[in-house]
């Protein structure tokens, strides 16, 4: 462990000024863990696999031996830093639920992409690192590798994976953004979090398609954040009605943990505040949306990188399930679209809003 510098007498460890300068960059918590493998961690992994829990996400399996640990992406790797941002919700995420012509967009994603901001803050702690340590090597992950945040983050002491997948954090509740620096430096690790999860199953009896099969355990290919964001072609009929007005992404089981109520919305990034037009659209308008005019609306949007017609595809299954006989004549127009899943989607919620005529 490297001890460099005084405060107030007491001389300060590298590990305590990694953290400060975290939390100077907008990070609300910071903790280290090891970059070697972890036998219950990479057991885990192989067991959702074999149960072909990660459906259609095929990067999940075709790198999974780099997922084992941090070290099997880069063995020179000894430590992790492991480092959360909030974007903790001013306005309850569930407040559309009773407004079907709405769509509800997942909170995460009603802002600037998390991956640019989380990402930039990552480079800027990892030069500050650098410069304090010459000689040491880094690099930093946001989502777009094969690195698994949530269960280093747990290992790390920044919260605990709750029944629902998630990290949880007792400060900070189910609203962080993750990210990790890899690092060649041999760094002290912290305290791992507790699961403090007790008896608590409100985060499993909240989802609307049952796609936990047990606490702890998360069946993708049922989880409308999934179906909505990486599957594909149609959703299957039986999880249509259960989307509600849900278009991106689904807050559910994160919105109803007990302990987001420590979760304060003065600790959240202004790059993460809602931009109007997202925080309460109507279907009608978006699905008047060509690809130019998709691409307009959400630049700058995680929602982007789905393509207008995915998302076109699930504001049709909203507007069958919303009983708005005002949304039934855009509904007749996409029926023709060039997009073959739009046009299923469409002649679906044509079909839903002319039987409740």
């Amino acid at each position: 462990m490297v001890n460099s510098g005084l405060t107030n007498g007491v001389e300060e460890t590298l590990e305590t000024r990694i953290s400060k300068a975290a939390l100077d960059l907008g990070f609300v918590s910071c903790g280290i863990t090891s970059a070697r493998e972890d036998p219950v961690r990479a057991e885990r992994l192989e067991q959702w696999l074999g149960d072909n829990h990660h459906g259609t996400m095929e990067w999940m399996e075709t790198r999974a031996h780099h997922r084992r640990s941090p070290q099997a992406l880069w063995p020179e790797a000894r430590s992790v830093i492991a480092l959360g941002m909030s974007y903790a919700p001013s306005a309850d995420p569930m407040r559309l639920e009773d407004y079907p012509a709405h769509a509800r967009i997942s909170v995460y994603a009603q802002g600037k992409d998390y991956h640019d901001t989380v990402k930039k803050r990552l480079k800027a702690l990892a030069r500050w690192l650098v410069a304090e340590e010459l000689g040491a090597e880094v690099k930093v992950f946001v989502d777009t590798a094969p690195v698994m945040e949530k269960p280093l983050g747990e290992a790390a002491g920044i919260g605990w994976q709750g029944k629902h997948t998630n990290l949880v954090s007792p400060d900070h509740g189910s609203w962080l953004f993750l990210g990790a620096i890899y690092t060649t430096l041999e760094l002290e690790p912290s305290d791992p979090q507790r699961d403090q999860c007790g008896t608590c199953r409100a985060c499993l009896d909240s989802c609307p398609t049952d796609a936990f099969p047990s606490a702890y355990r998360l069946d993708a290919r049922r989880c409308i954040s999934y179906l909505t964001i990486e599957h594909k072609g149609p959703i299957a009929e039986e999880f249509r009605t259960a989307l509600g007005n849900r278009i991106y992404g689904c807050d559910d089981c994160l919105a109803v943990c007990p302990w987001n109520k420590f979760a304060s919305t003065a600790h959240a990034m202004r790059e993460f505040l809602p931009r109007a037009e997202l925080a309460s659209p109507r279907l009608g308008e978006l699905l008047a949306l060509d690809d130019a005019g998709f691409r307009e609306v959400f630049s700058g949007s995680p929602i982007k990188r789905i393509g207008r017609g995915r998302f076109v595809r699930n504001c049709l299954y909203a507007a069958g399930n919303s009983g708005d006989a005002a949304l039934l004549g855009a509904c007749e127009k996409l029926k023709n679209d060039p997009d073959t899943v739009v046009a299923d989607a469409a002649h679906w919620a044509a079909a839903r809003l002319t039987s409740s005529l």
